[in-house]
């Protein structure tokens, strides 16, 4: 007979003042909240992304001031019984539900476009009935497509230092990562170090942001360490496929989910990042609804830049930030912010070289 169990959260309270049942950052001896066995029903609360900085209240000098440390307060760690290194974790999505404010923030430095968008920014949604709709960013309905942006388990300690190691090379080069860092760290004493940052995903999952895990999809993590150690957090009601400016609509959710084991399937076909697969109808997908897209190739003053899927990606992004404002009458900040919410950058060929193409495609069923 399979189990329910439930996490519950005062979500009044952020992660730094009550981190009893949660973490924020990732490491192997962060120890379990909960232990169930494969097959049991887990439900979840989880804290927005923000650990509850930005409020219905809050203004862009407040987005400036945010403790950024404290981003992605994850419930968990979840120790699933019979779980070892090699095994492969199954998790289905059976339902995700959100709160009744939401938030989308351009935090300067951070985003595809950063060095264009380098003033903060803050959209405030109001929830209910199924749509989100926000006095920022007037006539526009967001339909509820609600997922969890982080899904992940503990990295092994080879994994970690590994990880942690790339990192480190990529910040001498001179490139955008999040090493390392001990303010706001939940817990505040692991031992040796305070813990890798979860902005970005390894091949322990992590902050994956992929908007097709809504109830009914189900994913396959490969696990690391006993136990798997799986952790969630980043609730999303709404966002586009890319999101482009480093936020959807982050929100606090009640997520419940079903885990199960495929023993040594990691290691027997090779697992060694996410899979997931859809179970049931997709979400509400930009192709299958009225929409309107512009596109991209790598181009720029003139030149080619053979096969570069970011240029390509990134010219498709200024193309629609550019039709919004000029045809819907919104900023470009604003443009930008419906981008990361609703607009899918999606590849629509890769092998036309020298020009790759890359189209952003925006449900006009949006627009009221």
């Amino acid at each position: 007979m399979s189990d329910v169990h439930e996490i519950e959260l005062d979500l009044t309270k952020s992660l730094v003042d009550d981190p009893r049942a949660g973490h924020n950052r990732w490491h192997p001896d962060i120890p379990a909240v909960l232990r169930c066995a494969p097959g049991d029903t887990v439900a979840m609360r989880a804290r927005d992304g923000y650990d509850g900085q930005i409020t219905r209240d809050s203004t862009a000098a407040d987005v400036l001031a945010m403790d950024t440390a404290r981003i992605h307060p994850l419930t968990g760690p979840v120790y699933v019984e019979d779980a070892e290194p090699g095994d492969l974790l199954v998790v289905d999505v059976l339902s995700v539900e959100t709160g009744d404010f939401g938030a989308t923030l351009n935090i300067p430095g951070f985003g595809f476009l950063r060095d264009e968008f380098t003033e903060p920014h803050v959209v405030r949604w109001e929830i209910a009935d199924g749509f989100a709709r926000s006095a920022d960013l007037p006539g526009v309905r967001l339909p509820a497509a609600p997922f969890m942006g982080v899904m992940g388990v503990a990295p092994s300690r080879e994994l970690f230092e590994r990880s942690r190691s790339a990192e480190q090379q990529v910040a001498r080069e001179g490139g955008l990562v999040e090493l390392p860092n001990p303010a706001s760290a939940v817990p505040p004493d692991l031992p040796g170090d305070p813990g890798r940052r979860t902005i970005c995903p390894t091949e322990a999952g992590g902050n994956i942001d992929i908007k097709h895990l809504t109830a009914g999809s189900r994913v396959y993590l490969p696990v690391w360490v006993t136990g798997a150690l799986f952790s969630v957090g980043d609730g999303h009601f709404a966002q586009g496929d890319g999101e482009s400016c480093g936020a959807a609509v982050e929100t606090t959710t009640r997520v419940v989910l079903r885990f199960d084991l495929r023993k040594r399937a990691a290691t027997s076909g090779g697992v060694r990042y996410l899979r997931f697969e859809r179970l049931t109808g997709e979400p509400p997908e930009v192709a299958a609804r009225p929409h309107f897209a512009v596109t991209g190739v790598p181009v720029d003053d003139g030149r080619i830049h053979p096969e570069n899927l970011n240029l390509a990606t990134r010219n498709a992004l200024r193309l629609m930030v550019d039709h919004l404002a000029d045809e819907r009458g919104f900023t470009r900040q604003q443009a930008y912010a419906l981008c990361s919410v609703a607009v899918d950058l999606r590849i629509s060929q890769i092998v036309d070289v020298p020009n790759v193409l890359v189209s952003a495609m925006v449900p006009t069923d949006i627009f009221e």
